[in-house]
């Protein structure tokens, strides 16, 4: 049989060391050998010994996800073998952490991660009440975690001297250090006229970068 579908860049080859590759693009190769963790649900495809079982979180994390609405359903993988994960055709990107980093991401960006990482749902300190921007998953110690980004993402260097304000609705993530704060872009005129649509946002000031995807979250995306 022939197709340009089984040209060398779509075909899954067997790997070499155990962990996390990108297969393309829109997925993550995971190669099992012993625990890691991923989002319910965004398993495509497994060979080998494997078995997905639901992640507990604790009583804490569970009060937490039901109190701020921030957070995902994870699962277990356990065993030997091989395992794909998408989540709606979104861009997959992976970054390593090193003891001492420490990320703070949202949960609806979390793909999968090693079991080396610890996750935590941690208010995000002067965000107030905001949408999207009150609460979010905390990543620290070591290890990779699989992102997903619906479009390009756009990193954005922090610095002190430029401070960075970004839309709560479309930041996926940013530098743990990072100071926090709400900040006010139109006058209480404007918003009485109708609005600018960019009432508020979430400023980041310190050393550190901040990633926003090329769209807002609309609320049934923000669900998912």
């Amino acid at each position: 049989m022939k197709s340009d579908l089984f040209a060398s860049e779509h075909l899954a080859e067997a790997a070499m060391v155990p962990g996390m590759t990108l297969q393309n693009a829109k997925s993550v190769k995971y190669a099992v050998n012993g625990e890691m963790h991923a989002r319910q649900g965004s398993m495509v495809a497994f060979r080998g010994n494997l078995q997905f079982e639901h992640k507990s979180q604790g009583l804490g994390g569970l009060l937490k996800r039901a109190v701020t609405g921030e957070g995902l359903a994870l699962m277990a993988v356990r065993g030997q073998g091989e395992a794909w994960f998408a989540h709606e055709a979104q861009n997959c990107f992976i970054v390593e952490i090193e003891q001492g980093d420490s990320l703070t991401v949202n949960g609806r960006n979390v793909l999968c991660f090693d079991a080396t990482l610890h996750y935590e749902i941690k208010t995000v300190k002067g965000a107030g009440m905001t949408g999207g921007g009150l609460f979010n998953s905390l990543f620290t110690g070591y290890g990779k975690l699989a992102l997903m980004c619906e479009g390009t993402p756009i990193v954005i260097p922090v610095t002190p001297e430029a401070p960075v304000f970004v839309d709560t609705d479309a930041v996926v993530g940013w530098s743990a250090q990072l100071q926090t704060s709400l900040h006010r872009s139109q006058s209480f005129g404007s918003m009485m006229r109708g609005g600018s649509g960019e009432a508020v946002q979430l400023r980041l000031d310190g050393n550190g970068f901040v990633v926003v995807r090329p769209s807002e979250a609309t609320p049934q995306k923000a669900a998912n």
